[in-house]
């Protein structure tokens, strides 16, 4: 198989038959199957799915919501194709660029085409602006240098889709996961339309979870294999000088001091036991985390179902062009 094209789907219902017509039309004559991953929507968008579904749809349900990241691992975990493109199912990416950005791929020996939306077609000052600011961001802490890293219009092959490490809400970052994994990327310039159904998911409020996640982003680049690097540089210092502290209150008790009532002692025991915290703790929940998942290959999901349409349902769809 050609490609395989990964939509984490959320509460689109409305947004369903335009994603199948618009799929169907822009890869005719590319040998695909097409993953929709039901993110615990509420509204009909499975009921949809599976009316419009045909022999290359596969509809992949959760059990509830477990956020994008982990739908488009699931997606990706089922993909055959030699070839993986994602894209959300909001139809502000446009599937008609994929087969440009295949060609880019196959053409310039990328391992990953990642989408750039020139004129995007969102707010000012809730969207555009903190997105602007987070890439200039990420690009500046990271190293991997690209535009738009929120696009999720991008196509890779499948070696590096499959081994990307996809936890948490780490979507945002998948340029860098690649990088990481030795991929060469690119990125093309790829239409963006407005929301026509349906709400966004996305709000301002996510800033936060972007910091949190670039933080662990640049910890994985630089720390994941020597992360000592890193806590001991700030807990060795820190517990050396709250060591010394206590000793020299200690001396001080020695000679008949009263030191209870001294703030630095206090000082000296929190900066010992922060150095002690920092040495032996860090990042140790992220990393039994993936130890536990990946040692075991256990998914970070449950899937409720996987439907596979049947040959002759796609006339339900087409009915509708």
């Amino acid at each position: 198989m050609k490609l395989s094209v990964v939509i984490p789907m959320m509460n689109e219902e409305e947004n369903v038959e335009p994603l199948f017509t618009a799929i169907r039309k822009a890869l005719h004559g590319i040998d695909y199957e097409l993953i929709l991953v039901d993110d615990g929507s509420t509204d009909r968008t499975v009921e949809r799915m599976k009316e419009l579904a045909d022999e290359r749809t596969k509809i992949i349900v959760f059990n509830r919501n477990f956020g994008q990241t982990t739908a488009m691992a699931a997606g990706i975990d089922e993909a055959q194709g030699e070839l993986i493109a994602t894209l959300d199912g909001d139809l502000q990416n446009d599937p008609a660029d994929i087969p440009m950005m295949i060609a880019k791929l196959e053409s310039g020996g990328w391992d990953v085409v990642a989408g750039r939306r020139a004129k995007r077609k969102d707010g000012m000052f809730l969207r555009k602006i903190p997105s602007k600011i987070a890439n200039a961001i990420i690009r500046k802490s990271t190293g991997v240098y690209l535009h738009d890293y929120g696009c999720t219009l991008k196509v890779f092959k499948k070696e590096v889709a499959k081994n990307l490490g996809l936890y948490g809400e780490l979507h945002r970052f998948i340029p860098v996961l690649a990088k990481m994994y030795g991929a060469k990327i690119t990125e093309v310039d790829v239409r963006h339309h407005p929301r026509i159904h349906g709400e966004s998911k996305y709000g301002i409020g996510r800033t936060f979870k972007v910091i949190s996640d670039l933080l662990l982003m640049l910890f994985m680049q630089k720390y994941q294999t020597k992360p000592m690097h890193l806590f001991g540089t700030l807990g060795v210092p820190m517990l050396g000088a709250g060591l010394l502290i206590d000793a020299y209150m200690f001396i001080l008790k020695l000679f008949g001091e009263s030191i209870g009532h001294r703030p630095l002692l206090t000082l000296g025991m929190l900066l010992t036991l922060g150095g002690i915290q920092l040495i032996t703790t860090g990042f140790i929940a992220e990393l039994i985390m993936r130890t536990y998942f990946e040692s075991q290959n256990k998914k970070p999901y449950t899937i409720k179902e996987i439907y596979v349409g049947k040959k002759g349902e796609e006339a339900s769809s087409e009915s509708g062009d």
